[in-house]
């Protein structure tokens, strides 16, 4: 790689998890190479069951790859996006975006979502005051 991957901060890029091991490179890190990934699996995403049921009715099984809610991913930004506008529209609750880890959010995923958007669904973020007063369910990563 020409130079070190940056989290959304332009930070070093924190290494997100390697239980399960993740990332397009499958070495802990949501990097996409410079390009190389085609699907920029950038986006730190602690996934809940029900952004997984909704991965899963859009054609994406993450189960199957032997995800749960709670896991620690991955994830593409235009599905993390996909998720949001679905939470926006009414689709899926709040609980239906998976927080996200700035930290180990690569850079390249705000050429498609704005950093203030990735903040009110930043892990340990309290959702209740950030989303409208939503108070269903509360963080899933606590």
């Amino acid at each position: 790689m020409a130079s070190s991957p940056l989290n959304v901060f332009k930070q070093p890029l924190r290494l997100f998890s390697r239980q399960p091991v993740t990332g397009f490179f499958r070495d802990g890190y949501c990097r996409t190479g410079g390009g190389i990934d085609p699907g920029n699996h950038a986006v730190a995403g602690v996934v809940t069951d029900e952004f997984l049921d909704y991965s899963a009715s859009r054609g994406n099984d993450l189960r199957s790859v032997g995800l749960k809610g709670g896991c620690k991913w991955c994830l593409c930004t235009a599905r993390w996006l996909e998720a949001y506008q679905a939470y926006r529209t009414g689709k899926v609750t709040a609980l239906g975006v998976p927080r996200v880890d700035l930290d180990a959010t690569e850079d390249s995923a705000l050429s498609m979502v704005d950093l203030d958007t990735f903040r009110q669904f930043a892990v340990g973020h309290d959702q209740s005051n950030a989303i409208g007063g939503n108070s269903s369910g509360g963080n899933p990563t606590s």
